[in-house]
């Protein structure tokens, strides 16, 4: 190269702002490391929420270190100067060769290479890990097909941003991937926002920003960097904003009365809400050829931590393996019972069934069964639109029968009879004070089921919520002994727990009651329909020899729990005492009437009550939504006014460059700024003199021969190249199509799109 060729390169003017192209033979960008560990750090920060999920367990460090074998990798290849698909490729061999080698290597060949035994096996994991997460509770025990899911699914995460990190040169958007995948667990999951974990990730994702941002700078310009720092720090503070102001008025994902077209379960106590919505949606439609229709169980809590009742986490089995005969005292009478089920709109992974179930025709094998309490749950299938027969057994034990039985059970790995050490003293005491005359356990499970069904209680949806009262914990339980007002919830939670006060083993049933007869009939037998205002909650104690009997404590609702004498009532007579219920019975009941909520005093006796739809959750949902959609506009409005305040012409040049990324036009890092300005004009209508002017100003900045005029000269230019870039903007933007103007200010594509990158010159001209 001559003397003159070398300084004609040194004077070709580069845009302030713009990455200069990398001549072959240079080193590459300073801070790579840097870089790279900050992408890592972002990574194992999606990882703390999912211990809200999962239970911590090897997974944890499983899934960091090999995340960070990943991108340590890439770093060193990027170094050997590997072009970055090569890298990528590398990257994707290693994940598959160390995946398949830990989990897989029996099918695999040499351990490391896949087969197609391997392909097969891991779709297995990932259906048996769908359905433990769908049929599970939160934390989920970690299985090997959770801890492959988890460990695949980061490193791979790994993979896929360093690519948009590293190569690409686009960490905004690799920080928008990661506040999403940090998000899934607390979808899947409501609870209260978690401050220091999502502080956490706010700040990885700042640092990843700005370690890309320095890889950039050089000495000169690292002190002209606060407008790029501002900007990722006024979006990060948006994001921590929204999330712990918007996040909490947010309607919750799951709700146990919904009001859309279908509705769904929340297998908890949390039913306070659900239960006050005045809008009903049918759910289902049931008919049998028993006297009365029964109660449907969703789920059962057996587990109590002094603050929740947890449903059940027990092993499933596929149907009909799991639905065994109910096993009782061989003089115990089973009677038996057919009951058809359409559901209609409930979408649940759980099946509504009556208890006990022993057969289930009408549905695939993708639904399985607890044995331990007879629930049925699927990972792939929805409850909505099936149609189902169940037959179920029922002990119906003499009075004699079960008076003479203990409410006890052997050992088992579930807790059903302990109470958490800080259990108020008033539980117990009332449970002795109430039963102190009766002589057997099931005389004084009647004791209670009649005092709570007595004078001295009220049923109200209107209990208090202030103060945890509107809650099952032993303080709200304490809470409603005293006030002895409540709904179902609370008569449930009582019930259980003074039972265990007894040493009776106890848990709580979630599901529907029978509903309310419709007139019609199927084959001779009345049908009822089912609605979302008929969530309900009931306790059930265990008997030895009889199984699990079910009890109604909740005044107003249902018939109590009775057996009759051997003398009254002939064995296998057909007598249906688990939960006969005055809503399925042809006859109503003396003990309340067909609604199950029968204290709000909003419904007139003398007709229907007027259902108002409650519209707060919708419109939340749509400005939330609404919110979230303005935010890249406002995002990109704001950028735009803080280049707009540093006045100088590097900002201008900037400021253009942005418009043209928005307007879907590249912006190459080796283009100068008299050709791009020139291809501005013809392509996107940019108007010449306003360019011309600004690629005059950029050219004297980047030579550096504005240095010899005084500041206010060079203040003034200044002023105006960004007049002529605020000039050129809306010029080319009142050139568009409307639909195409309002895209390019609504979603501008330069928050995520960098002037040089991959993206921003993938059309530059050669």
């Amino acid at each position: 190269m001559s003397a003159r060729d070398a300084q004609n390169v040194r004077e070709t003017p580069v845009a302030p702002g713009t990455p200069p192209a990398r001549p072959v033979g240079r080193a590459r960008p300073r801070g790579e490391f840097r870089l790279t560990l900050a992408l890592w750090i972002g990574v194992v920060m999606t990882l703390v929420p999912l211990t809200r999920v999962v239970a911590p367990g090897p997974w944890i460090p499983g899934a960091a270190a090999l995340s960070a074998a990943l991108l340590a990798l890439g770093f060193l290849l990027r170094r050997l100067r590997v072009p970055a698909v090569g890298v990528t490729l590398s990257l994707l061999a290693a994940w598959t060769a160390v995946i398949t080698s830990a989990f897989f290597s029996a099918d695999a060949l040499f351990a490391v290479i896949p087969t197609g035994a391997v392909f097969g096996e891991a779709a297995r994991l990932v259906e048996v890990a769908s359905a433990e997460i769908f049929v599970g509770v939160a934390p989920l025990p970690v299985s090997p097909a959770l801890a492959f899911v988890i460990v695949a699914a980061l490193s791979l995460l790994a993979v896929a941003l360093d690519h948009v990190v590293l190569t690409a040169r686009m960490p905004l958007l690799a920080g928008i991937a990661l506040v999403a995948v940090w998000l899934i667990p607390a979808i899947a999951v409501p609870a209260g926002v978690d401050v220091i974990a999502f502080a956490l990730l706010a700040a990885s994702v700042l640092y990843l920003i700005r370690a890309e941002t320095r890889t950039r700078e050089s000495a000169a310009t690292a002190a002209r960097s606060g407008g790029v720092t501002a900007v990722a720090m006024t979006i990060g503070a948006v994001a921590i904003v929204g999330a712990l102001v918007a996040g909490p008025v947010l309607p919750a994902p799951v709700a146990g009365a919904g009001t859309g077209v279908a509705a769904s379960i929340d297998p908890t106590l949390n039913l306070g809400a659900d239960l006050r919505r005045r809008s009903d949606v049918p759910v289902l439609t049931m008919h049998g050829d028993a006297t009365t229709l029964p109660y449907l169980r969703v789920a059962t809590l057996s587990q109590f931590d002094g603050q929740v009742w947890m449903p059940d986490r027990t092993r499933s089995v596929a149907l009909p393996d799991g639905l065994e005969p109910l096993v009782v005292a061989p003089d115990v009478a089973v009677t038996e019972r057919r009951t058809s089920i359409s559901v209609s709109a409930l979408s649940s992974s759980a099946l509504p069934v009556p208890y006990a179930a022993v057969e289930i025709t009408g549905i695939d094998d993708t639904w399985r069964t607890s044995p331990y309490s007879r629930t049925v749950l699927s990972g792939r299938s929805s409850a909505q639109g099936q149609n189902y027969e169940v037959l179920s057994q029922q002990a119906t034990p003499t009075l004699e029968q079960i008076q003479s039985t203990r409410a006890a059970t052997a050992e088992s790995s579930i807790d059903v009879t302990s109470l958490p050490e800080d259990t108020p003293a008033v539980i117990g005491e009332l449970a002795a004070q109430v039963t102190a005359g009766a002589g057997s356990d099931y005389d004084k499970l009647l004791a209670l089921q009649s005092w709570f069904r007595g004078p001295e209680f009220a049923y109200s949806l209107d209990a208090p919520v202030e103060d945890g009262f509107d809650d099952q914990g032993t303080l709200a339980v304490a809470e409603f002994l005293e006030v002895k007002k409540g709904y179902c919830v609370h008569f449930a939670g009582a019930f259980a727990l003074m039972a265990r006060a007894l040493d009776m083993p106890s848990r709580i049933v979630v599901g529907f009651l029978p509903g309310d007869l419709t007139g019609e009939s199927v084959d001779g037998e009345p049908v009822s329909q089912v609605t979302t205002s008929q969530l309900h909650a009931w306790p059930e104690v265990y008997f030895e020899d009889i199984g699990w009997v079910a009890f109604e404590p909740t005044k107003s609702l249902g018939t109590p729990t009775r057996f009759a004498s051997a003398a009254d009532t002939p064995v296998g007579s057909g007598a249906d005492p688990e939960r006969p219920t005055d809503a399925a019975s042809p006859a109503p009941s003396s003990t309340g009437g067909p609604a199950d909520r029968p204290d709000q005093g909003s419904v007139d006796a003398s007709g229907p009550a007027v259902r108002v739809i409650d519209l707060r959750p919708l419109l939340t949902a749509v400005g939330a939504v609404l919110v979230i959609a303005l935010l890249p506009g406002a995002a990109g409005a704001f950028r735009r006014w803080l280049r707009r305040r540093r006045g100088t012409a590097g900002a201008a040049w900037r400021y253009l460059q942005d418009t043209a990324i928005d307007l879907g036009v590249s912006v190459s890092a080796s283009e100068t700024p008299r050709a791009f300005g020139t291809r501005l004009s013809a392509v996107a209508d940019a108007p010449p003199t306003e360019t011309a002017r600004l690629v005059g100003a950029v050219e004297r900045e980047s030579y550096g021969g504005d240095r010899a005029r005084d500041r206010g000269t060079r203040g003034t230019e200044a002023r105006r190249a960004m007049a002529d870039a605020v000039a050129i903007r809306q010029a080319m933007l009142a050139a568009l199509p409307p639909a195409a103007r309002v895209r390019a200010i609504a979603v501008p594509r330069s928050l995520v799109i960098r002037p040089g990158s991959a993206f921003a010159d993938r059309d530059a001209p050669a």
